[in-house]
């Protein structure tokens, strides 16, 4: 007989395991797969039409009855500790349950087996599992919980032999199409699996990205920068798109590439800074580098500050940008029109909006 086919009625034939359920629910253990579609069609199904979010405690009897069940095909060894066994077990809970997702990875000859749990396409109680051997006992190494939803990627041991692997935290898409997104490389040292590696480190403020790309050993991003003048939801602001590489030598992702999107807008706002504090001071000769149009300067009120709405630049490669400002005492709003001058900026033109 075909060994696919010997494989799959393994799968459909073995029984899920057994769980004990609460007193007065039921009075013998049912099987694991029926816990888990009464736990999803009681506690989880209710919730998709309301946007809540599960009780604690029922997440957790979810992962007691997911853990009980990789726990007891690892023990088992051989075939049902296999990767290919373990995903097709999951994938029997998946189908009682259309919100979940699991992927299983097999870090080979180390013994450690990593699960990526997706209970809720939303991020609420999604959890990337460590399973591997203490003592002679399969055995829960490390629970790692993040927002999001986690995507489980391969990486070569180090040269000392430690396995490890590379995790993809992708959040929910935001209003303007930008989403979060967190990456780790954990290590196995000993007993203790351990974060050896994360975009947290090397880029403050976490990421909001437009795309990215896994390769391997490599991963690239772009994303949003945030920089005085930077606002929520309008285009055209500076980004940077980085290449990551794995580096065996230091045993680390280090910054390969790095290509600066939209730049302008960056130094374009660092101007705008300098103007609008000169602006700000008593002796308006100090405008004189941004406004030499001593009429246009007289106009100028004494004092503006940057308003909220988005900038109107002529181009991607703008030779002229309107910006927003507005009067502190009063809350007057104002236009202000800068061109390119040489390898800066003048004001050319402003005026009250009426």
């Amino acid at each position: 007989m075909n060994r696919r086919i010997v494989f799959g009625l393994l799968v459909v034939g073995l029984a899920l395991g057994t769980t004990p359920v609460a007193p007065g629910e039921r009075d013998a253990p049912i099987d694991r797969l029926d816990r888990f579609r009464a736990l999803a069609a009681a506690r989880l199904g209710p919730l998709e039409l309301s946007g809540g979010e599960p009780a604690p405690e029922v997440v957790g009897e979810l992962y007691a009855l997911l853990d009980d069940e990789i726990l007891d095909n690892l023990a088992s060894g051989s075939l049902f500790a296999s990767e290919g066994f373990l995903q097709e077990r999951l994938d029997a809970l998946r189908e009682v349950w259309g919100g979940a997702a699991f992927r299983v990875l097999a870090l080979g000859g180390s013994g450690l087996t990593v699960v990526a749990f997706q209970l809720s396409p939303g991020g609420w109680g999604n959890s990337v599992r460590v399973y591997g051997r203490t003592g002679s006992a399969a055995a829960l190494v490390r629970a790692i919980h993040r927002e999001g939803v986690p995507a489980l990627h391969d990486m070569p041991p180090t040269r000392a032999g430690h396995p490890q692997f590379l995790i993809a935290w992708v959040g929910p898409q935001s209003s303007r199409g930008s989403t979060g997104l967190r990456l780790e490389l954990w290590r196995m040292r000993g007993e203790s699996v351990d974060l050896a590696w994360s975009t947290d480190g090397v880029i403050e403020g976490g990421l909001l990205i437009s795309r990215f790309a896994l390769g391997p050993q490599q991963v690239s991003f772009r994303y949003e920068v945030r920089y005085p003048g930077w606002k929520p939801g309008c285009d055209g602001q500076t980004e940077h798109e980085d290449l990551y590489r794995y580096a065996t030598g230091g045993e680390t992702f280090v910054l390969a590439r790095r290509q600066v999107v939209n730049g302008w807008h960056r130094e374009f706002h660092a101007v705008l800074a300098r103007f609008l504090a000169a602006l700000g001071t008593p002796d308006r000769r100090a405008l004189a580098r941004w406004v030499p149009d001593g009429a246009l300067s007289a106009r100028l009120p004494a004092r503006l500050e940057p308003d909220l709405a988005c900038d109107a630049a002529d181009g991607p490669s703008p030779s002229a940008v309107t910006v927003a400002a507005v009067e502190p005492a009063g809350g007057r709003p104002w236009s202000l029109v800068f061109r390119r001058a040489g390898m800066g900026w003048r004001l050319a033109a402003a005026a009250p909006v009426e």
